[in-house]
């Protein structure tokens, strides 16, 4: 468990407030769910991304509400995709002793023998949704490919029962999969092809 994050109420806020509260560092927020109201808080965006960095992104944190210790998961942000900066935050309460439902990063293990052969490695989902007790998030969800072979994928039936964690996807959910090489004739199709797209968009610029 991390340290408390300290919370502040704040009152529902214009445009120009909140973006005011972003450049002071302090994230608008919102913590609802397990005996806990829907109540508007703040929280200081460094001591947030402090904490994000030892809990992970799927782990508990305590945030201190009104003097009160609230065990909460984070359960969505947004953020600037340029800086990188948390704009809102909604808090999760739980109940430290029942499951809840979480998405966590696959992680693979291993070198596959068919990216060694020339294939291409593709992962077509990077999480797997998991039920779980609070304490018992994962990190990462780890999968094996050191057999896998080109041609061949790994999908949730493959790993479900061996798998210590009750997984929600689908059984034809593909995780990881190794493609084969292009063959001579293919790259030199997709180079017509480049040569076509290119020699069009030179024509209808002519056009214009």
């Amino acid at each position: 468990m991390s340290t408390a994050i300290q919370s502040e109420m704040r009152t529902t806020a214009k445009q120009s407030t909140l973006t005011q509260f972003r450049k002071n560092g302090i994230v608008p927020a919102v913590v609802y769910g397990y005996n806990t109201e829907a109540t508007a808080i703040s929280v200081k965006e460094r001591d947030l991304l402090k904490t994000l960095r030892v809990t992970g992104r799927n782990g508990v944190i305590q945030l201190n509400v009104e003097g009160k210790p609230v065990n909460v998961v984070l359960h969505d942000y947004q953020s600037d995709p340029l800086k990188g900066h948390i704009h809102h935050a909604d808090f999760l309460a739980i109940n430290m002793t029942e499951e809840l439902e979480v998405d966590v990063s696959v992680n693979l293990i291993g070198d596959s023998p068919g990216e060694k052969e020339g294939g291409t490695l593709q992962q077509p989902n990077r999480e797997v949704t998991i039920k779980v007790k609070p304490s018992e998030i994962p990190e990462t969800f780890d999968i094996d490919i050191s057999q896998l072979q080109i041609g061949e994928t790994i999908t949730i039936a493959d790993i479900r029962e061996k798998s210590q964690h009750d997984i929600l996807n689908d059984d034809d959910y593909a995780l990881v999969l190794i493609s084969a090489p292009r063959t001579q004739a293919e790259v030199d199709e997709l180079d017509v092809e480049a040569s076509e797209t290119s020699a069009g968009a030179s024509e209808n610029q002519g056009e214009v």
